[in-house]
């Protein structure tokens, strides 16, 4: 088993019976940990006394008389937050069921997307645990982090967005960077390393830097690496098997169903299939096209049986993608089992 990803918190948690992750007191214990929650040297006693409660016991009761004794209102809220978001992995008991749960018909998602982000962070690093190759891994951080896009000489590259601004601010260089960039000093230009075959193995030991870039064109390895994850992503939840293949247009003239890998996708998939004009910046913002069909017909909706399901992933007008994974999991037509 490769160790990457160590941010995740993979180390925290459980594998239960059917692979999915258990809500542990070491993962709630990382809650409690952070910025936000910590007391400072300043905190009042109730709110110290309420995380060393918390640390003691991780699913302890809290009442609202413990709440309201914090001094801090903004570190009260803080607490209900989270506590809010621990309340409801308990209920659900799995990592993968909380998540699924917050994208339920009529469910209201009252956590910061930091917090979603986090578990698909981890909930791919479990999906991906006996992965081997590194392509797979740095095409499963599309899920979880923003790519910037940059279309040169022919290639289509994928890099973390925050890590293209980072350095865009710093040269790479940190402080030090900042304040060159600030006095006006010329910056040596940076590029991040394209993510191939031939060197895949740099992935694993930075995996946490998320700093290489990789050429998602058709045919390319990393494309179709991210069609594995996204057949591995349903398989895990849904249960299915799914064969996913990249493609460079629609061929069906009897398209029936889509799904949008993004809000961007969605909208322009939407036009397409109404028959309304798309304009060619909003066809140049799709990065990657994919024919979806179940490998047993009796696993998807009678009505669409044999038919494929197309999927896009796009970019916005910022060259920015943000893949929102929760739409693989609300929109393909699955048949209900009782």
């Amino acid at each position: 088993m490769r160790n990457f990803w160590k941010s995740a918190g993979y180390h925290l948690v459980e594998r239960d019976k059917n692979g999915w992750l258990t809500v542990t007191p070491d993962y709630l214990r990382a809650y409690y940990t952070r910025p936000e929650i910590h007391p400072i040297e300043e905190s009042c006693d109730a709110e110290h006394a309420l995380f060393d409660k918390l640390m003691a016991d991780p699913f302890a009761s809290v009442g609202e008389a413990e709440l309201s004794a914090i001094a801090d209102g903004d570190a009260a809220d803080n607490y209900r937050l989270v506590l809010a978001f621990r309340d409801h992995l308990v209920k659900h008991g799995t990592l993968e069921g909380a998540y699924a749960a917050f994208f339920e018909e009529g469910a209201a998602i009252n956590v910061p997307p930091i917090f979603i982000d986090q578990m698909v962070h981890l909930i791919m690093r479990n999906i991906l645990r006996n992965v081997h190759d590194p392509l797979r891994a740095r095409a499963g951080e599309i899920f979880f982090r923003e790519q910037s896009v940059t279309v040169d000489e022919g290639q289509l590259m994928l890099a973390d967005a925050e890590i293209v601004e980072m350095y865009a601010e710093t040269g790479g260089m940190g402080g030090l960077g900042a304040l060159l960039a600030e006095a006006g000093t010329p910056m040596r230009e940076i590029s991040l390393d394209v993510l191939g075959e031939e060197n895949g193995e740099i992935y694993w030991e930075r995996s946490d830097r998320f700093d290489t870039a990789i050429d998602f064109r058709f045919t390319q390895p990393a494309l179709d690496a991210f069609a594995r994850d996204l057949e591995a992503w349903i398989r895990h939840f849904l249960k299915v098997e799914v064969r996913i293949q990249p493609q460079q247009s629609v061929r069906d003239e009897r398209w029936s169903w889509h799904v949008g890998l993004d809000a961007e996708a969605t909208r322009i998939l939407n036009a397409l299939y109404d028959g309304d004009q798309v304009s060619e910046e909003d066809m140049a913002s799709i990065v990657a096209l994919f024919r979806l069909d179940f490998e047993r017909s009796g696993d998807m909706r009678e009505d669409l049986r044999g038919k494929p399901v197309w999927m896009a992933l796009a970019m916005g007008q910022d060259r920015i993608v943000r893949m929102k994974p929760q739409n693989l999991l609300t929109n393909l037509p699955v048949r209900r089992r009782n």
